[in-house]
């Protein structure tokens, strides 16, 4: 029993600890790199007021989406021990990945605008205004509904405190990691924004088609196999 330890603990490693945070931290990441107004406004308040405040801000709208994360997988567990419910999130899943694929190669196509410049009037608070303005993007909680049940029906993802714990903590890491790269970098590339821009929208437009296509693999299984 015991000679077995080693090799069980790797495995158990990689299912309870490894796999949870990478496909948290991924999960992040791809929601947020996106730009849009939260993004955008770390990456204003950079400019016009410092690193420090930005990342204040940043901190305040990670929090925001730790709840948003933690309240989306409670959902997700539900709705994962009633499989009737899965199969039909699984093919709302399937459309909502098709249309992100169609969106991001033509937003690829077209040449980014320049960020509309968010005026904050306040000097201080800086941490609850990104809580604030974090908390009225509700985008978090179905998409990460979505992903946690796409992944347990794949078998890389269980509902167990321990995986959602760490799913959360990589998902917290990979939100201010994505808000950071707006107030470190755009600060410095702002001439080279709309390429970026650009080889972004290509690069999560491939993945979501990858998903889209394993996706339309797992239903057909499920109807035909």
């Amino acid at each position: 029993m015991y000679a077995a330890l080693p090799l069980l603990l790797p495995a158990f490693v990689a299912q309870q600890i490894v796999l949870p945070i990478t496909f948290g931290f991924a999960a992040a990441v791809i929601g947020i790199i996106p730009p849009g107004l939260i993004n955008m406004t770390a990456a204003r308040i950079a400019l016009d007021e410092g690193r420090v405040r930005a990342v204040m801000f940043a901190l305040g709208a990670t929090l925001t989406v730790i709840f948003q994360t933690v309240i989306a997988l409670i959902f997700a567990r539900f709705i994962d021990a009633h499989p009737e419910v899965v199969i039909l999130l699984r093919e709302i899943g399937l459309a909502i990945f098709i249309l992100l694929t169609i969106y991001f190669f033509s937003r690829g196509t077209h040449k980014p605008k320049s960020a509309k410049e968010v005026k904050v009037r306040s000097k201080k608070g800086r941490f609850f205004f990104g809580m604030l303005l974090s908390a009225i993007n509700f985008f978090p909680i179905p998409f990460y509904v979505i992903v946690s049940v796409s992944l347990s029906s794949f078998g890389y993802f269980d509902f167990e405190n321990s995986e959602i714990g760490n799913f959360v903590t990589g998902a917290a890491v990979g939100s201010f990691m994505a808000f950071y790269c707006y107030i470190s970098l755009f600060s410095k590339l702002e001439s080279k924004t709309a390429v970026i821009l650009k080889n972004m929208n290509y690069i999560i437009g491939s993945v979501t088609g990858l998903v889209s296509i394993f996706t339309i693999i797992n239903i057909l299984e499920y109807y035909f196999g």
